[in-house]
């Protein structure tokens, strides 16, 4: 984990899943006014769809190793407020939908009370030659972990 990204999982009902990730703005990110650069909030939501995974007992890099890839098909950012330079935030990353091979997730970032930008992405299941495949069970059930399984 990179040491400025804290995690914390929680579940509500009103969607399959929702987890928490605490994530400082570090210098690098920022661009000349020390506001964070505006692409890096895709960066941010990368973290937090990789962060919810490994809350789900599998990291990325074994999700790959298994043959599958989850590839953004769309994605997109509303900003509403600047982050600056060491801000800590909040990022609340929500799977909202599951087919048998997209994931639809919405983000939402907070600095205090204060929401700094939202966004929505799409993403696709394939494998290493790029075609469509089916996700994974237990990755349609939310936090019902898969910790034992292969």
């Amino acid at each position: 984990m990179i040491p400025n990204i804290k995690s914390t999982n929680r579940t509500k009902v009103s969607m399959l899943y929702e987890h928490e990730t605490e994530i400082r703005v570090r210098y690098s990110e920022t661009d000349a006014m020390g506001r964070l650069h505006h692409a890096n909030f895709l960066n941010y939501f990368e973290i937090g769809r990789t962060e919810q995974l490994r809350s789900l007992g599998q990291t990325y890099r074994e999700f790959e190793q298994s043959g599958l890839f989850l590839v953004i098909i769309k994605i997109g950012v509303q900003y509403h407020q600047a982050a600056n330079y060491d801000d800590l935030l909040r990022l609340y990353t929500r799977t909202m939908r599951v087919t048998h091979v997209r994931i639809d997730h919405e983000y939402e970032m907070f600095r205090d009370e204060q929401r700094i930008a939202s966004g929505t992405s799409t993403l696709a299941c394939v494998d290493r030659e790029g075609q469509i495949q089916r996700i994974p069970e237990w990755l349609t059930t939310g936090p019902t972990t898969r910790k034992s399984q292969p």
